[in-house]
């Protein structure tokens, strides 16, 4: 054990200078320094972390430019035009009465669809990307609109323009010519990428022709299949209609309650996925390699009417459906490890000087800089392995490298083998800790909770014995 001469031989500087060495208060502030020291190069790695996220959602937005974007499906929707009058007053001019042709909207009673989806995953480096191709079977019942009802003359419909509208967000993910039946006849399709052309857009661009009858039409809908339906007459009219369209797609697919009643049944082979939207399904099942779900959706239960003409009408909004999850979000994971960095290093930081007041070993300021260093770096590891063998492999890869390095060094000055295993004891309980609670997430506060609640009562009883005034170690006769 190191000596000093007598306090009253030494000079002034002297004595300053045992006191800053000896001083408890002294080293606390210390490491307190150098703990908010490391929180600058922390925050930097979990910008790098974010910014990698980032990365790897471009990759997925890239793979969806070139497979396919996310889809949400609406329809079938049955168009049927009509000639209407608007009456213009143009005052000194007179009364102009303007020809035009409106259209009137009209919902399936019964809507139901039934999918196939069949995820997988590509890559783009080290980045993972999901899509999947889906083979939809949709079936719509129609019944034949009353336009006395809606105050329409039977002679002003024109039903040789009636024709079906169904929206796809990315015409691109369509791998194979739709199929279109209407009663027992098919159909021809053609693609369209302004199905929201209405009476609202011809007076807008024409605005003198603008009148408040006229504001508001129905503008809904931007890419999809027309089917034109051939009727002569009202005689024609087939309510039965069936689409079977093959679709590729990335990350979600999603439908619209079109349908009075509205029901969905979609399965596949993938064990994550996220069921999103504004409705969930009235029944699921996910195993680890496979899901199924069905939905049942009344038109009590969405925001847009079953048919409509010269209004406002938006059918967003009411959208359900999955999302193909990618089983290991290894940076959401590594972000939350990252959290608890400060933790770690105050936690390692309090043991070294417990050990330090308790057995009378120096540990000077730049070995705990060399630690906290290390302990930095860990999470450059952590997430430089999770992008190439995953998150829980990486975690043990980098948590045991960092451990065995610490402990290596700390041979250097803590001298005893006891401490040493002790130590290195202390840093795998603290690791193993983290990552229960990462992977236990539904009970991460609780568990954290309770282990903080430990961790403070082990540090109160082994400080127990310190003279925090006295610098020292209290004998046991005076406990």
């Amino acid at each position: 054990m190191e000596t000093y001469p007598q306090s009253q031989s030494l000079s002034f500087f002297e004595r300053f200078n045992q006191w800053i060495e000896e001083s408890i208060t002294v080293k606390l502030v210390s490491i307190g320094f150098l703990v908010l020291i490391l929180l600058i190069p922390s925050s930097w790695i979990q910008d790098l972390m974010r910014e990698r996220q980032l990365r790897a959602d471009d990759v997925m937005q890239e793979v969806a430019t070139k497979w396919s974007g996310s889809q949400t499906l609406s329809g079938p929707i049955l168009v049927i035009p009509y000639r209407a009058k608007q009456r213009i007053d143009r005052g000194k001019e007179g009364v102009e009465i303007l020809d035009y042709t409106a259209k009137y909207y009209f919902l399936p009673e019964t809507l139901d669809v039934h999918g196939d989806v069949k995820p997988q995953v590509l890559q783009r480096g080290i980045f993972d990307a999901v899509v999947y191709e889906s083979n939809l079977s949709v079936k719509a019942n129609f019944i034949r609109p009353d336009f006395a009802s809606l105050d329409v003359r039977e002679e002003a419909v024109l039903w040789k323009e009636a024709y079906m509208i169904f929206s796809v967000t990315d015409l691109r993910g369509i791998s194979d010519n739709p199929g279109f039946t209407v009663g027992d006849q098919s159909k021809p399709t053609e693609p369209s990428n302004n199905l929201g052309i209405t009476v609202k857009k011809f007076l807008r661009e024409h605005s003198e022709y603008e009148t408040p009858s006229s504001q508001g039409q129905a503008d809904y809908s931007s890419s999809g299949i027309i089917a034109k339906l051939g009727w002569q007459s009202a005689d024609d009219f087939k309510g039965s209609t069936s689409v079977k369209l093959s679709l590729k797609g990335s990350q979600r697919l999603s439908f619209l309650p079109t349908g009075k009643t509205t029901t969905v049944k979609l399965q596949g082979p993938w064990g994550s996925p996220s069921f999103d939207g504004e409705f969930l399904p009235a029944n699921r099942q996910v195993t680890e390699n496979s899901f199924s779900a069905d939905w049942k959706i009344l038109h009590y239960n969405r925001p847009f009417s079953q048919q409509w003409t010269n209004s406002d009408q938006t059918l967003s909004g009411s959208e359900f459906g999955v999302k193909l999850l990618v089983p290991v979000d290894q940076y959401q994971k590594s972000i939350r490890t990252s959290k608890y960095g400060q933790l770690i290093i105050i936690l390692t930081f309090v043991a070294l000087f417990l050990v330090e007041i308790t057995r009378k070993i120096r540990i000077h300021p730049f070995q705990y800089i060399l630690i906290g260093v290390a302990l930095i770096i860990y999470y450059t590891l952590l997430l430089s392995f999770s992008e190439q063998v995953g998150y829980n492999a990486a975690y043990w890869i980098a948590s045991l490298a960092t451990v065995g390095l610490i402990s290596f060094y700390s041979m250097s000055f803590l001298k005893s083998k006891q401490l040493v295993i002790l130590f290195t004891s202390l840093l795998v309980i603290f690791y193993t800790f983290i990552f229960i609670i990462i992977l236990q997430q539904d009970f991460s506060l609780l568990l954290g909770s309770i282990g903080l609640f430990l961790i403070v009562g082990a540090l109160m009883y082994f400080s127990r014995k310190v003279e925090w005034y006295g610098g020292g170690v209290r004998a046991i006769g005076n406990q």
